[in-house]
């Protein structure tokens, strides 16, 4: 077997495509064609990668033959590994330099681990500063001047969104950029790997209701037995509430963390159509502008009405939010009819 067939059978065994392979290494569809076709040869750096992808020595693929390191009457070492067979046939052969499991050349895992920290780290500090604001605003507020009060407000306001803003921006670009760079990445995780994601999500997702079911309760009692409905009870009552928010999200996004599939479906169809792309611009756009307004409404309900606006200042950036849903469901499903193949 030449490189030709080596290639061949190496792909024909991982069942993936030409086009998979290809954005694996940083070419074209019609480059793989070509090296299957005898066409043409790829470079070192290539034929490196192609070998650290599928677990074989450098002079396997060029010169030798890939199935007798994978051959299923092979013999195994004491860890499972298998061996090529000698000159006699009798599978005890040097094992191969790499192993033949998929592995993590992208560094897809570090990466995605960074990004759901980042984004839950975020939706912490945006939530958590609004709070530490309630802290001096209402009946039962820390006592302090009315217009101390008022920029120690907008103070923690704009702190928690800026640490927020602080997370989004480099974990939103960086993670577009890994996407651009590695439109498709082989499943490496193991059933371990999910076994353990789905354990921590469940942890997440238990620790995280337990924590808004005791604010939901500690509120409750002060506004029944202390009747205190405004000021440090509220506030207190939605840092608890944004703990438990934040362990659901980081629980969700490391448990979709192992599901690689869906990470290329969407990283297939942005590469088989800009529309995609167009869509998801023209959704931030759309979206930047409406929590933009938000923020002023709310804002200016929180500083400039008294009694029921100002209470209800926050719902601003719920229905903001609620409308950014609404537009993205919309510029996706736009843009999937006109880029559906």
């Amino acid at each position: 077997m030449g490189f030709r067939d080596n290639l061949q059978y190496l792909r024909a065994e991982r069942n993936m495509t030409q086009e998979q392979l290809a954005m694996l290494l940083g070419v074209s569809r019609q480059a793989i064609s070509k090296w299957e076709g005898d066409k043409a040869y790829p470079e070192m750096d290539k034929l490196l990668m192609i070998c650290d992808l599928f677990g074989v020595t450098l002079d396997d693929l060029v010169i030798g033959d890939v199935r007798t390191c994978d051959a299923a009457q092979d013999g195994t070492d004491r860890g499972g590994a298998r061996r090529p067979k000698d000159r006699a046939g009798t599978g005890t052969g040097p094992l191969p330099e790499a192993s033949a499991l998929p592995q993590d050349i992208t560094g897809y895992d570090e990466h995605m681990r960074s990004f759901d920290t980042r984004i839950s780290a975020g939706v912490f500090a945006v939530v958590f500063g609004v709070d530490v604001g309630l802290l001096f605003t209402g009946e039962h507020a820390i006592p302090v001047a009315p217009s101390i009060g008022d920029f120690l407000v907008f103070l923690c306001i704009s702190i928690g969104v800026l640490v927020g803003l602080a997370c989004f921006i480099p974990a939103g670009l960086g993670h577009a950029e890994f996407m651009r760079r590695h439109p498709f990445v082989e499943d490496f995780y193991t059933r371990e790997d999910r076994q353990q994601a789905t354990r921590t999500l469940t942890v997440s997702l238990i620790f995280g209701i337990g924590l808004i079911l005791i604010a939901v309760g500690f509120i409750m009692v002060a506004d029944s037995v202390m009747h205190m409905d405004e000021g440090w009870p509220v506030a207190l009552f939605m840092m608890i509430v944004a703990g438990g928010a934040t362990a659901c999200t980081y629980g969700g996004m490391n448990y979709a963390r192992v599901n690689v599939e869906e990470y290329n479906k969407t990283a297939v169809r942005e590469e088989r159509s800009r529309r995609m792309d167009t869509a998801e611009g023209v959704n931030g756009a759309i979206c930047g502008t409406i929590m933009i307004l938000a923020t002023i409404v709310g804002l200016s309900m929180l500083f400039f009405f008294d009694g029921g606006p100002k209470g209800m200042f926050w719902m601003a950036w719920v229905i903001g939010g609620l409308l950014c849903g609404i537009s993205s469901i919309i510029t996706n499903a736009i843009a999937d009819r006109d880029g559906r193949p």
